[in-house]
């Protein structure tokens, strides 16, 4: 007898989702709307967090070391640096490696390459690239060659001709207070459009249940339970997530293939859509489970309303 009934609120859920054409297709539209908007906010702070990590993976603390450096005192103190539980990593460039990748980063500015000829000698200077585990870190790290630090204390004055971190940490807390703004405005839009989408799904199948409202009379004149009657309205509302998902999921693909191009320049971002190919039933199912939510909390509210008359 229960999977009798159940077969029936399935059965008249469906019938009621295909009789009721125009009110269904506005329904599937405005719940097609804001889950684009949910999974575009997924997707945005997907490529988000990518440029982020990739700004922050260009951090580093840049240490110049004036032209009279030797260079054991430069290796001992790479050697020192490495041991610190915050530093990551300590490359030590030479000033033969340093011409080569600054020869490198103009070949194809043809009056520097020659101006650089012009010079008697190497103009470039070595250097440590420091890398920290977090961009936390770097604070207490550039703190090593303030004025006066102890750790500097052994090696002659002016050893170390300039430091560049300053800059850098100014940017990326920048890019970091740009992106959480832009997340959390991309939370509060979602949530705005979610519950106007609740609101208009909820007139929009109230409407239904108007046009079926001497349906409902007889079911309750002989009878039926609120479950039976409710049922098949939110029968119907799941048939509107479901097909409002499938629509998401089919339209973001021309989307991420369209801006992919744009996502990868910008900030050496990710390709949005490889990362939509590669992990599209985890973005369908969050998209499905969020429209069947919305059509069945809908349909529920509305019938409710009518059940308590």
């Amino acid at each position: 007898m229960i999977f009798q009934n159940i077969r029936r609120i399935l059965r008249w859920g469906a019938i009621g989702f295909m009789r009721n054409g125009t009110v269904s297709f506005s329904s599937v539209l405005v719940m097609t709307i804001a889950l684009l908007m949910i999974g575009s906010t997924m997707l945005m702070s997907t490529f988000l967090h990518a440029t982020l990590d990739s700004v922050e993976d260009k951090i580093d603390i840049n240490v110049y070391f004036s032209v009279d450096a030797v260079e054991e005192d430069m290796t001992e103190l790479q050697r020192n640096l490495e041991y610190l539980a915050t530093v990551e990593s300590v490359t030590y460039v030479s000033k033969e490696e340093a011409l080569v990748e600054f020869k490198a980063r103009h070949e194809n500015d043809e009056l520097t390459i020659q101006a650089l000829k012009e010079l008697d000698e190497n103009p470039l200077r070595a250097r440590l690239n420091i890398k920290a585990f977090s961009p936390e870190q770097y604070d207490s790290i550039a703190a090593i060659f303030n004025e006066g630090s102890a750790t500097l204390q052994e090696y002659d004055t002016g050893f170390i001709d300039k430091v560049n971190y300053r800059d850098n940490r100014l940017v990326i807390d920048r890019m970091t207070n740009i992106i959480d703004g832009v997340e959390k405005g991309g939370v509060v839009i979602t949530f705005a459009l979610i519950l106007i989408s609740v609101l208009i799904t909820f007139n929009t199948i109230r409407l239904a249940i108007y046009i079926s409202k001497e349906e409902i009379g007889v079911m309750r004149l002989v009878g039926a339970g609120k479950h039976y009657i409710r049922g098949p309205f939110i029968i119907e509302g799941v048939i509107y997530g479901v097909v409002s998902a499938i629509i998401t999921v089919v339209l973001f693909y021309p989307i991420t293939l369209t801006i992919k191009k744009h996502t990868e320049e910008l900030f050496g971002g990710i390709d949005l859509f490889k990362y939509y190919v590669s992990n599209f039933m985890e973005i369908f199912l969050i998209i499905l489970v969020s429209g069947i939510a919305l059509g069945a909390v809908s349909s529920f509210l509305a019938v409710r309303k009518y059940l308590k008359k």
